[in-house]
Order: C-alpha cells, then structure tokens, then sequence
C-alpha cells in the first residue's frame, strides 16, 4: 500500500514538473510573440499599399528586416486578427517595439503624417512628379487630375488655370490620401488662403483671385529676389491699365516651351500662342509657372510708380532698371545687350 502511495505521489510530481514546464513555455512563447522588443533599427518607416494584404505585409517585413523573429510577428498578428484588418499608409518603426504595439498601431491605421511641400514647380508634370515621390499615387495619376477639365471646372478653374489652385506651401498628408482627396483639401486650402481681404484687393485692382495668380506667375518668372517683386507687379499693372501689351520675356520662353534660353531673341518673339505676350494684349490664360504666396501678395500689395519699362541690371545681380519713357529704356536695353555679348551669351 505504502509502494503504491508512493508511485502515485511520484507520478503527480512528473505530472506537475511537465505541466510547469509546459506552462513555462506557453508563458514564455506568450511574452516572446506580444512583449520582448522585436522592431530593429533597420528601417524607420514601413509602407502598407492600398491593394496589400496580410502577406504582402509580411513579405515586406521580411526584405526590410523590419522585425527580428518575423515568426513571432505572424503568429502575434493572427492571434490579434490582424490579418483581416491591414490598412494602408506610412508606419512609423520604432527600434525596441514588441509586436503587440506594433500590430495595434499597423490595424489601427496610426499613420506618420507626411509633411508634403512644393514651390519653385514651373509645369503640371513637375507638380505631378514632386508629389508622386512623397505621396503614394503615381505621378501619371496626378497629372490625369491636374489635366482633367470636368474636376478643374467643378473648382470653378479650367485646366489652363487649374494650376492656381494648388497654393504651394508645405502641408500634412497621409501617404495614401488619393488624388481625388488631395484636389479636394487643396481647394479648401486655396478658399482659406483667399481670404475677404486678398479678394478685396482683387477686386481693387479689377482681377479675380485666377487672374491674380496669372499675373504673379509672371511676376515669379520675372524676379529672382522677392523685395523687387511689388514694383515688377506695378509696372505690369500699368500696361494692364493703359492696354500696352506686357511684352513679359518669361511668357515667350514658356511660349516656346524652352526653358534653356538665357537670352530671348526675335526668333523666339515670334511664336504664336496665347501665352505670348508680345504678341497677344492682356493676361494669358493661364500662369506660366505655379506662383509663389510672396508673388501673388506682390500683386496685390503693388508698389505705385509710373514706370512702364523694366530690363535686366548689366551687372547681372538679378535686380533690374525702370524707366518711365521708351528713351530711358533703351539706354538701359543697350547696356544689358552689351553685358550679354561681352559674356558671349548668345540664346
């Protein structure tokens, strides 16, 4: 009977010391799947596309290295049903995080905003390619908008103009927002910017909120530094005023779709298009480069002056010379025309 007890009393003990150590080993799988740091130092941000799933996710995670025990990651994601909830965007990878953090912030949809901005874009395809590299769409996608008539009209813009609606500055997007999302909060953007004051000053200068943009899209074209930027804008309010063709040579280059020449000659001044104006009286009709905030306030904060002429400094600081009178001009064209041979600029 004692032999017996005793058996019994030894079986229990095996059965209680595999049981420990079975539970030791769920325990630990547990804390190795959901809490021991598993994010590695090798990729900051992980990119989830709009048509990913589950493995797309994984495969990713695997050729980044973006986690150590990609193992403990799937098995940690199932448990958390993860795979039924994958959402797109940028993920921002902190070095240490466990698996569980990582799974709530990815099926959460927890993005890092992507601080998106653009200036200095002179055509529709360089706007469509700066933002095809810090948002998801392709660049193809965002020109098909920014060329799309029927969306350009629904904003009150025709695609000739529909580049003014995109004021640039820098602002915070979600790396997936679509193209559709992007015209939209851009047009609630360009409604905040034209505030009653900035449209009453329009309305000063007889524009609209388009034609300004137009005009300071010359004046961008025209000054290279931004304190010249309200007398340039007045001169060409002037020749507005008196119905002078703005003979503007940064309408010719684009005109000719040659952003090479240095140098505007007669050949390039005979180009027929409507953004010409050498040829064709009062504003084209569409800006000639995206404009700048500082550019369109230029125009409507205009510096009055009488002058109706303006030509390049001979000594090529990017400032330029004024005149009142056709006589003045040309003394300060021939001094420029000189400075332009003696460095043998030719185009």
């Amino acid at each position: 009977m004692k032999k017996k007890k005793r058996r019994i009393f030894i079986a229990l003990g095996i059965i209680a010391v595999v049981a420990f150590a079975i539970g030791g080993t769920v325990a630990y799988k547990y804390y190795r799947s959901f809490f021991a740091p598993n994010v590695t130092v090798d990729a900051n941000y992980l990119y989830i596309y709009t048509h990913w799933d589950f493995e797309d996710v994984m495969t990713s995670i695997g050729e980044l290295h973006a986690v150590e025990d990609t193992a403990a990651f799937r098995w940690a994601a199932v448990k958390m049903e993860y795979p039924s909830r994958v959402k797109p965007g940028k993920y921002k990878l902190e070095p240490g995080m466990n698996n569980r953090t990582l799974i709530n912030r990815l099926g959460g949809g927890f993005q890092e905003p992507v601080k998106l901005r653009f200036e200095n874009v002179r055509l529709k395809e360089n706007l469509a390619s700066v933002l095809a590299k810090q948002l998801e769409p392709d660049s193809i996608s965002f020109i098909n908008l920014l060329n799309d008539d029927s969306l350009a009209t629904h904003f009150g813009f025709d695609v000739r103009n529909f580049l003014s609606m995109f004021v640039p500055n820098t602002y915070e997007f979600y790396w997936n927002t679509s193209p559709a999302q992007f015209a939209d909060r851009m047009h609630n953007e360009y409604e905040k910017f034209w505030t009653d004051e900035r449209r009453q000053k329009a309305e000063a200068i007889n524009l609209d909120p388009q034609e300004v943009a137009v005009l300071a899209s010359i004046v961008k074209g025209e000054a290279l530094h931004t304190d010249e930027m309200p007398t340039i804008a007045g001169l060409y309010l002037n020749r507005l005023r008196k119905g002078m063709l703005l003979q503007a040579d940064p309408t010719v280059i684009f005109a000719n779709n040659d952003f090479s020449i240095r140098r505007v000659l007669y050949r390039h001044l005979r180009t027929d298009s409507p953004y010409n104006t050498y040829l064709y009286r009062g504003l084209p009709p569409g800006p000639i480069m995206m404009p700048s905030i500082a550019s369109i306030d230029a125009v409507l904060n205009y510096k009055q002056h009488d002058y109706i002429y303006m030509c390049a400094k001979d000594d090529f600081s990017g400032y330029h010379n004024f005149a009142v009178t056709q006589a003045e001009h040309n003394i300060n064209a021939r001094k420029f025309q000189q400075a332009l041979n003696e460095r043998n600029i030719k185009r």
